[in-house]
């Protein structure tokens, strides 16, 4: 990533009407989240923005772990015009690199076109899947 791009942790930094409108607007899994929605889930999660140099967000990501057993990474976005620069792969990094998470058992995430970036970090598709479940809340959030 070139030195005009940093990622911060820091929820005050974070640009809740940039991240609201680029979820609900641009992201083909979360069109239509309610801003009450997104400011919650960002609340109960550690929050990875990027940053310009001049300070403007431009990418996203959060996590949501027990620092033991699991972590789920969620939201992860990079604005179209800063992508195919390698931002993408450095947010990956440092969030796996964050600290504490090397004891956690299990990282997940869910993609339906980001393979490719997900798997150079280890990540594979899950191979036990009859030993998976999920209880799903349907309706908009």
């Amino acid at each position: 990533m070139a030195k005009t791009y940093y990622i911060d942790t820091e929820f005050d930094k974070m640009d809740l009407d940039y991240v609201h409108n680029y979820l609900s607007e641009k992201a083909y899994w979360s069109k239509g989240r309610s801003r009450e929605s997104v400011v919650q889930s960002m609340k109960n999660s550690i929050c990875f923005g990027v940053f310009t140099s001049d300070n403007k967000q431009v990418g996203f990501a959060r996590l949501l772990t027990d620092f033991v057993v699991f972590g789920w990474i969620m939201d992860v976005f990079i604005d179209d015009s800063f992508q195919g620069k390698g931002i993408g792969q450095t947010l990956m990094q440092t969030i796996l690199e964050y600290p504490g998470l090397d004891k956690v058992n299990g990282i997940g995430l869910r993609t339906y076109d980001a393979h490719g970036l997900y798997q150079k970090f280890g990540f594979k598709q899950i191979e036990e899947t009859d030993t998976w479940m999920l209880r799903k809340k349907r309706g908009k959030r």
